[in-house]
């Protein structure tokens, strides 16, 4: 019987390598790729962080010879956290205020080895500079302050400012932080600086390898739920992404990442606005784990994975295996 229509053949475009490239919809390209970097003190130093295979501490002139690699491989941008010694913490953090702290010694660095050939975003947080690991500031119950927090922050942000940063990153997920932190910025006359918003960032499991790597994971006191969001909650997560416009930010982040890939589809669709990714410290150490009990290979798993995000709505991704997929996409 011969069908009254050419039969629908989906396979005929997937036959040769050429034809699957020519109908790709998402592509990868390490323009797409955001490195972030842990700062240590010291000088000559590589401080290999234990559950983060492959990943490292490095001090101020690692981090500017990693920041060239960066230029090299095409990544467009650099996120540096600080891994500030427990002598300058402080239960106030002021040591995030001050202008020869280790993020500032590092963004100066890279701004004077590399001009503007690479981007530099700062995290805009407490919980590296503080004794107690939380984001903001306690009051006497140890509840986390919102208002007294926030201009501590914007304190923070202009301290990163003055240093050369060209895109501030808060991380905190205080309320009003962004509206307060770009009006300081326009007040000093930094009107070409981005602010990142970490709009959606989850109370998540996925963040013990990070909080080893900046030293807060033993001084944590409590946890972050009375200010990171309920990992149940998708609704809530639009309505943080729109204040966080609204308050000013160029762009938003959603974090963790394969297992929130639903709310960046989300973000993207309802807002039609630049959504980042962070694929954190445990996404990255269970890639590391597979491949090392040879669950799977290296290549396939960070390329699949970083594919997601984009199919999902992102414009780039924070992620720890940036060198390792621009080679790749280099070939």
């Amino acid at each position: 019987m011969t069908a009254a229509y050419p039969a629908l053949r989906l396979r005929r475009t997937r036959t040769s390598a050429w034809s699957r490239a020519l109908h790709r919809e998402n592509q990868l390209s390490p323009d797409q790729l955001i490195w972030p970097l842990f700062v240590t003190e010291g000088r000559g130093v590589e401080e290999p962080v234990a559950s983060l295979p492959g990943v490292s501490r490095w001090s101020v002139d690692g981090i500017v010879a990693r920041a060239k690699e960066a230029v090299d491989l095409g990544i467009p941008c650099l996120a540096l956290f600080p891994n500030t010694p427990v002598d300058r913490r402080s239960d106030d953090g002021r040591e995030a205020l001050n202008p020869e702290n280790l993020m500032c010694r590092a963004i100066r660095a890279i701004r004077d080895a590399c001009g503007s050939d690479i981007g530099v975003l700062t995290d805009v947080a407490l919980d590296p500079y503080t004794t107690h690991g939380q984001d903001g500031l306690l009051d006497d119950s140890g509840y986390v302050l919102n208002d007294a927090s926030v201009e501590a922050l914007i304190g923070q942000s202009l301290n990163q400012a003055a240093a050369g940063a060209d895109i501030i990153a808060p991380s905190d997920m205080m309320d009003g932080r962004v509206g307060a932190i770009r009006a300081a910025l326009e007040q000093a006359g930094h009107t070409n600086i981005q602010i990142m918003a970490y709009a959606a960032k989850y109370a998540s499991a996925f963040y013990g390898p990070f909080r080893d790597a900046v030293g807060s994971r033993g001084l944590l006191k409590g946890d972050k739920k009375t200010y990171q969001m309920d990992p149940a909650n998708a609704e809530e997560a639009l309505r943080e992404v729109a204040l966080d416009l609204a308050e000013g930010a160029d762009s938003v982040m959603v974090k963790p990442g394969l297992p929130y890939l639903d709310i960046v589809r989300r973000v993207k669709e309802r807002f039609e606005v630049p959504v980042f990714a962070y694929q954190v410290s445990g996404e990255y150490a269970m890639i590391e784990a597979a491949v090392a009990a040879d669950a799977g290979e290296r290549e396939g798993l960070v390329m699949e994975t970083l594919m997601a995000f984009r199919r999902a709505g992102c414009s780039g991704v924070l992620t720890y295996h940036a060198p390792f997929a621009a080679r790749l996409l280099n070939g």
